[in-house]
């Protein structure tokens, strides 16, 4: 007596695990929470080895919501430009970033002028909006004490003008 049927079960259990593992390539390299952006632009900062995708932000209400692993751009005026991005994905490094470090953005040069760390309550957003006389980029992410609400209780914020 000849079992035909076991053979089947091995091509069912070898097709579903090629199945599983196809999925899993193809959905399982995407990182939780990730979305597709629209690039507009790049950003590298060579001396923190950043370099990451930028995405054009708009505004909820009063609110801009951060991109999960890539930085967000926003500006109110044609030669200032808000970058946000995480402290803990791409900005990782951004507090070892210092005055006088270039800063790559949609194909211009830029140098820090400026860093400063701010209560959160402190921060003025007209202010950090404001336009320029030179072309600018005021850089910002968390720092200070992580907060319940994955917040902080401070904001790194660096400036640079283009060069």
């Amino acid at each position: 007596m000849e079992i035909r049927h076991s053979f089947d079960v091995k091509k069912c259990i070898l097709c579903a695990y090629f199945v599983t593992f196809l999925t899993y390539l193809i959905i399982g390299f995407v990182p939780a929470g990730a979305t597709d952006y629209i690039v507009s632009a790049r950003i590298s900062i060579p001396t923190i080895n950043l370099l990451s995708d930028v995405t054009t932000l708009e505004k909820d209400g009063r609110t801009l919501h951060t991109p999960d692993t890539i930085v967000g751009s926003y500006s109110e005026a044609e030669n200032k430009t808000l970058l946000i991005g995480h402290s803990s994905t791409v900005f990782k490094n951004l507090d070892e970033a210092e005055v006088g470090d270039a800063i790559w953005y949609n194909g211009h040069g830029y140098q820090i002028v400026e860093a400063d760390t701010l209560l959160k309550s402190e921060i003025n957003m007209d202010k950090l909006l404001k336009p320029e006389e030179t072309d600018t980029l005021v850089i910002m992410t968390c720092a200070g004490e992580e907060l319940d609400n994955y917040d902080a209780t401070h904001r790194l914020i660096l400036t640079a003008k283009a060069v």
